[in-house]
């Protein structure tokens, strides 16, 4: 159609990936004014002729390298840390402003780390590059956020169930791969990208240990989660497991306050929270299930309920959360992040 001066030119880095393709499909979904769509990938997709589809249309990929950036408005970087660190940085440099959904720049103290139902108000501070949370820690920020700002919390124990598309296609395929097969009685042979079988299983490994023997995956929830809200000293104990589950990662978490915060109140919050839906009701058994979750951008959270294990007279909740990691973990928090940048 007719191209107006807010339309904008958006490249998506890694566009036929898990993450890519739901990046083209929330930009569509949320009317994003994409006046000309770049969607990046590998040589392999481009040599095999790969389109996406946008709008009703096939889009040819195009050759990630620093001269597609030419002219590029807003990047969603959907790529592998080292493919974001090598060429995001070539993208800022052409005009650019990079919306990423790697770990490459997410630390970096120029770089600001949001989920804009928190922090949006630190995207002004970027310096061509916003990056996106990890998705287990942006899923558990977003319902513990409200009860922060009631109570002040101070700690967290978490406990994540995270599903096999967390690892992107390949991790999807292997689980169906594997299903079938152990429903087949077959060999279960390689278990690429997972270092054990999944199904059937579950693995306590999302990453490699640090010498303390915590992985990756556990490490991000604190020190992102204290970049995010502003809590440098929040102390965050955290186990990180792959389920055989397709889609949505599920959290339990429990929280400490330094206020009183009753379950009454926090539901109250959370029931008012943006980005949250509060499913409880456990005599019905209703509470939020990944099933349940996957496919659309909400949070949904349940079994609410005291920490029995408080010290008298301490403030200290435990909850159940799911959210589809590839959408408000991954692709729906990156377009809401570029409709600030708007």
């Amino acid at each position: 159609g007719e191209r107006h001066m807010s339309d904008k030119t958006v490249a998506i880095l890694g566009a036929t990936g898990v993450v890519g393709t739901q990046m083209l499909v929330s930009l569509e979904e949320r009317g994003f004014p994409v006046g000309r769509l770049v969607p990046l990938a590998s040589a392999r997709s481009v040599e095999a002729g790969r389109v996406v589809r946008f709008r009703g249309e096939d889009v040819p990929v195009e050759l990630a390298r620093p001269e597609a950036f030419e002219g590029v408005d807003i990047v969603l970087g959907a790529a592998s840390d080292e493919l974001a660190g090598k060429l995001l940085p070539e993208a800022v440099k052409r005009g650019a402003t990079c919306v990423d959904n790697s770990h490459a720049f997410r630390l970096d103290a120029d770089v600001p780390l949001v989920v804009p139902e928190i922090n949006a108000a630190d995207i002004a501070g970027n310096n061509g590059i916003v990056s996106n949370p990890n998705c287990a820690t942006i899923i558990g920020l977003v319902p513990l956020w409200p009860l922060h700002q009631a109570a002040g919390l101070t700690r967290l124990v978490v406990s994540t169930y995270q599903a096999a598309s967390g690892a992107g296609m390949a991790g999807l395929r292997e689980l169906e791969r594997e299903t079938r097969a152990v429903a087949a009685d077959e060999p279960m042979g390689q278990t690429d990208p997972f270092a054990h079988q999944l199904a059937h299983n579950l693995i306590p490994q999302i990453g490699g240990f640090d010498e303390m023997g915590y992985t990756s995956e556990e490490m991000k929830m604190q020190n992102e989660g204290r970049k995010i809200m502003h809590l440098p000293d929040l102390r965050v104990n955290c186990t990180c497991v792959r389920v055989p589950v397709a889609r949505s990662h599920s959290e339990s978490i429990t929280c400490e306050f330094t206020r009183p915060l009753s379950v009454d109140q926090a539901r109250e919050l959370l029931e008012a929270a943006p980005g949250v839906r509060v499913v409880d009701d456990p005599a019905a058994g209703v509470y939020p299930m990944p099933l349940d979750t996957s496919d659309q951008d909400l949070i949904w959270v349940g079994r609410l309920r005291r920490d029995l294990s408080a010290p008298e007279g301490a403030s200290a909740l435990t909850f159940w959360c799911c959210g589809d990691q590839i959408r408000k973990g991954a692709a729906t928090n990156a377009v809401q992040i570029a409709e600030h940048l708007l």
